[in-house]
């Protein structure tokens, strides 16, 4: 676990020492500056997760220190605790409107000191986790927007066009039928968005799952053969089955939602024509490692990074998707007491993973 970093700015170093023994030994890293110019320069370098900065100090004091800070965009949401003999109301409130979290008067008592830092460090994480969710949500918006957009408009285009073409009792020749194609394909990509996001909030209410024995061959068979099975034909594919799976506990239609997922990703970004081989493996740690190796490009170690992240795409070129797959399959494996993974080389295709609870290893547990 990472320790939090404090910054401590005071030009007595009697009141230095007491403070980075004590929060040092609270588990802090403690950084410290004795005047204001290396205080900021400390703080553009070492980016510390809090200041306990005193005001009164020699050239630039503490108020300056604050008010230089809050006014850089790398440095402003930095919580500053000012430390001050300072008793006057004036002053506290000119440090606030600074922007200033908080203050301990001097002579401090420790627990004070720690009480308040814990504080504000935790108000700051919950900061930070409200902005990230912010983005993650206006992320979602885009992309949901974006995603249904484009088929419902080509729906309602080439119905248009499909209507102004034929009118009643006109035969339907060739040309006719394949704008309706395009119709139902636009239709099917809007449901296919529509339910990933209700997989994706299925996921996050979900409080009591009915958690028991897989059939994978079940599971897989059903994919295979009902939602996958047009694509499959589409790309000439072939998909290898081991004889036998060991058996694992889930949620089967969650587990179905994640075959769907690796499944569709492998024939859109396998060979041509793609080669998909699935098996499983029975782990030490009581898991069992579900797999699916295709034959495709091959991805980068930064592809592999960014691929169980919400609403990212890698291939925008070759394949349509609605970018929350990987993401689903994520939330879900960890719902379950798994995890995700990806192997690749450039050149050598993907292997895909998740791991779930062996029904025995959870059996004896």
């Amino acid at each position: 676990m990472n320790k939090d970093t404090l910054l401590i700015v005071d030009d007595i170093l009697a009141n230095v020492k007491i403070l980075r023994t004590f929060l040092s030994n609270a588990g802090f890293n403690v950084l410290i500056a004795v005047d204001g110019k290396e205080a900021i320069q400390v703080t553009e370098n070492a980016h510390p997760d809090l200041i306990l900065l005193d005001i009164m100090m020699p050239g630039m004091d503490g108020f300056k220190v604050c008010r230089h800070l809050k006014s850089q965009e790398n440095t402003k949401d930095i919580p500053i605790i000012f430390m001050t003999a300072l008793t006057e109301v004036a002053d506290k409130v000119k440090g606030f409107k600074m922007g200033a979290a908080d203050y301990v008067t001097k002579p401090f008592l420790q627990q004070e000191v720690l009480a308040r830092v814990n504080a504000h460090l935790t108000l700051r994480k919950q900061q930070q986790q409200l902005q990230k969710r912010n983005l993650e949500l206006d992320a979602f918006a885009h992309t949901v927007a974006h995603d249904l957009k484009n088929p419902v408009g080509a729906i309602i285009n080439l119905a248009g066009l499909f209507l102004e073409k034929y009118s009643v009792n006109t035969p339907i020749d060739s040309e006719g039928i394949k704008k309706l194609q395009f119709v139902e394909k636009a239709g099917q990509q809007a449901i296919n968005t529509i339910d990933a996001l209700l997989t994706l909030s299925g996921v996050s209410r979900h409080a009591n799952l009915i958690i028991e024995p897989l059939d994978m061959s079940m599971i897989i068979d059903s994919v295979i053969q009902q939602q996958i099975a047009h694509k499959a034909e589409e790309y000439q594919a072939q998909i290898d089955l081991p004889d036998s799976w060991p058996i694992a506990q889930g949620y089967a239609p969650w587990i179905g939602e994640i075959w769907v997922n690796y499944l569709t990703n492998g024939l859109k970004y396998g060979g041509q024509p793609p080669q998909l081989t699935l098996g499983a493996d029975t782990q030490s740690d009581g898991m069992i490692r579900f797999w699916v190796r295709d034959n495709g490009k091959g991805l980068s170690e930064e592809e592999i990074a960014q691929l169980f992240t919400p609403f990212t795409r890698l291939h925008n070129q070759r394949a349509e998707g609605h970018g929350l797959g990987l993401s689903i399959v994520r939330q879900i494996v960890e719902r379950l007491g798994g995890q995700v993974g990806a192997e690749s080389e450039i050149g050598q295709g993907s292997f895909f993973y998740f791991t779930l609870p062996a029904y025995n290893a959870v059996q004896k547990r």
